[in-house]
């Protein structure tokens, strides 16, 4: 089996690594131990995740003499709620979590999201470990320290930036993901190539239809994105100027979830898939980048079994005005002007806020 590739995000005295490979939930005590101050952690996670994977952890922690306690919360963007928050930090204060203590986060991007907020919150701050379960969360979420929950107006209105002690990105874990939550998290390897890495980009079109079947190939588009993502982060931890490239999607896709009330209908990889084939869309329209870009992004996404249009996503949705609309809540809205991440062609990203409306409602109309 590959090595275990180890990224540091380097943040002065909040850098961390970011571990990635096969076995880490087996030998999770081995790279815990450094961090504890005392012999015992709190776990969050969902229920789902903890059929799946809290036993393996709960027995490798304790046969190292570390002593786990977990909550189980629903699995399913909606807990990445007020309700759900409360019950999480709640619960922490009854286990007696202290600032010095570890608090695991043990799943996906929603358990990653709103575990972290409960951690940054707790006694105004408590540290935590990232054990991300999806290839979304691995790639992207649980690096970087973005913590939070939704607001019924929005997608991440709510939270804070939290750097996690360590994360741990378990490869094997992967194969318990159903095809189209693996698909999802795919979305999010795509796009670091269409933000700013055209020969990942082409790399993954001639692997990315076999990465599931390939662990080595698999480890190392995990490890190229965390990379990507963790020199980003360096450079601008709390989004001021280039982090917002990684956004790329993620305005018209959050819109779309919105849409959708966060629910199974779209998964929020799926809806960066969507966002991305947008952006570049829209970018081609204003004359930003070649006009066969589009068709390229779209046609890899598809052949990896991505939605490229908001057609694709089942049931309706409200149409391009209240689209626009519902992207006017996102973050990157500065004086109540939208900003969109475009590209000058694949792996030429940019952030403007010179947006041709007219072309938007075109885009979103199609």
């Amino acid at each position: 089996m590959t090595a275990i590739e180890t990224v540091t995000v380097e943040l002065a005295e909040r850098s961390y690594q970011v571990r990635i490979g096969s076995g880490l939930v087996r030998d999770a005590a081995v790279h815990l131990q450094p961090l504890l101050a005392r012999p015992r952690v709190a776990i969050l996670t969902d229920e789902t995740v903890a059929r799946l994977h809290l036993p393996s952890l709960a027995a490798a922690l304790d046969s190292a003499g570390i002593g786990t306690t977990a909550l189980a919360l629903p699995a399913g963007e909606a807990t990445k709620s007020w309700g759900q928050l409360e019950r999480a930090v709640e619960w922490l204060i009854d286990q007696r979590v202290e600032r010095r203590d570890l608090v695991i986060a043990l799943g996906g991007g929603v358990i990653g999201d709103l575990g972290g907020f409960a951690a940054a919150i707790l006694r105004r701050g408590v540290r935590f470990v990232q054990i991300p379960t999806t290839l979304l969360a691995q790639v992207d979420s649980s690096v970087g320290g973005k913590t939070g929950i939704n607001s019924r107006r929005g997608k991440n209105l709510i939270g804070a930036f939290h750097q996690p002690s360590l994360v741990l990105a378990d490869t094997d874990v992967l194969a318990t993901l159903p095809d189209r939550d693996f698909r999802a998290g795919y979305g999010e390897v795509a796009k670091c190539g269409l933000l700013g890495d055209a020969e990942f980009f082409a790399w993954l079109e001639e692997n990315g239809p076999g990465l599931r079947d390939d662990p080595s190939a698999l480890q190392q588009a995990v490890a190229h994105a965390v990379r990507m993502k963790a020199d980003i982060v360096a450079r601008d931890e709390t989004e001021q100027g280039d982090r917002a490239l990684l956004n790329l999607g993620h305005t018209f896709g959050h819109a779309l979830e919105a849409a959708t009330g966060y629910s199974g209908r779209l998964l929020h990889g799926e809806a960066v898939a969507i966002g991305c084939a947008l952006a570049f869309d829209l970018s081609a329209r204003m004359g930003l980048c070649p006009q066969e870009e589009p068709s390229r992004v779209a046609a890899h996404l598809a052949a990896i079994g991505l939605p490229v249009r908001p057609d694709d996503v089942p049931g309706s949705l409200p149409d391009a005005d209240a689209l626009i609309a519902l992207m006017g809540q996102d973050k990157k809205v500065v004086d109540g002007q939208l900003r969109l991440i475009l590209a000058r062609g694949i792996g030429h990203a940019f952030v403007t806020d010179r947006i041709d409306m007219a072309a938007l409602r075109d885009v979103l109309a199609a």
